[in-house]
């Protein structure tokens, strides 16, 4: 579902979850990775970069609402016709 999901779907909800799908298969990689060579470097980068994305999930889904309750719909072509 990751990149397809991307480029595939029209729902803004959708494409954040796949999104945020690729971002913790990274996170799984470093923690493998760091496992893999008796590091700890690896982990705290994903304590690090979860902190992040909390932060981006909070701002995300609030766009996404938003979104909603100005066009009644969270599809991505809605994102094009708002005003700045």
């Amino acid at each position: 579902m990751g990149l397809l999901g991307v480029l595939m779907r029209r729902s803004v909800l959708l494409i954040y979850m796949s999104l945020e799908l690729m971002l913790n298969a990274a996170n799984l990689a470093w923690v493998a990775f760091s496992h893999f060579n008796r590091n700890l470097d690896g982990q705290v980068m994903v304590f690090f970069i979860v902190t992040v994305a909390a932060a981006e999930v909070a701002v995300g889904l609030a766009l996404m609402v938003a979104l909603f309750r100005q066009r009644q719909s969270t599809q991505a072509e809605d994102f094009a016709t708002m005003k700045l």
